[in-house]
């Protein structure tokens, strides 16, 4: 091999270790890059699944004034029951369900609960509240209605501290009046839910004629 050709391969072989080292230094250049992109990923991926969930949940605990527990007694009764909740929210109960919709005269208890163990939101108001504030309540069980079984009863209750109570499987809430905002919530995150333990039960063919 000539000189002129040793030289050459000599040149060339230096030109490639100096790409090499060239190379080299930009990867450690964009290391803390890459580290960083790969980090938010991984954020991002643990972040959404968990934001969905709670974004979906109907049982978060942002609306103020919620009281939940737990109801395990499903038993069929005859008989009344003596319950611990006024109005109840879950326990022993009949048989026969109350048909949902709006009375205005009061509803045993024990059909209610078997109504709520379906899904429904119950709707009870103090019984000397005006005219003028069942309306509104009549108004919104007729517009939030939930598929063919409509899911909401409304009726007056005796002995209520709250103008206004929803109530549902082990969940409850005393509302303000018919305007608070909380009755919507209430009843968007549980009517129709499985919180009783049957999602899909009727809400009609039992017994009672709303108006």
């Amino acid at each position: 091999m000539g000189k002129q050709a040793r030289n050459s391969r000599r040149e060339a072989e230096r030109a490639a270790e100096r790409e090499a080292a060239l190379r080299s230094r930009r990867r450690s250049k964009l290391l803390p890059y890459w580290i960083a992109a790969g980090i938010v990923v991984v954020v991002v991926a643990v972040a959404v699944p968990v934001l969905l969930t709670s974004s979906g949940s109907p049982k978060s605990s942002s609306l103020s004034g919620l009281k939940t527990f737990s109801e395990n007694n499903h038993e069929h009764v005859t008989g009344s029951v003596t319950y611990d909740r006024t109005p109840p929210a879950g326990g022993a109960h009949s048989v026969v369900w109350q048909n949902c919709g709006i009375y205005d005269q009061p509803v045993q208890n024990e059909h209610a609960v078997h109504s709520i163990e379906h899904g429904a939101v119950w709707i009870t108001y103090q019984p000397d509240l005006p005219a003028d504030a069942v309306a509104p309540l009549q108004a919104f069980v007729r517009t939030h209605v939930v598929g063919s079984q409509g899911y909401l009863l409304l009726s007056p209750y005796p002995g209520l501290r709250s103008p206004v109570v929803a109530s549902t499987w082990g969940a409850q809430i005393a509302l303000s009046g018919p305007n608070d905002p909380r009755l919507a919530a209430f009843v968007s995150r549980y009517a129709g839910g499985g919180q009783g333990g049957e999602r899909g039960g009727e809400c009609t063919g039992g017994t009672g004629s709303p108006l």
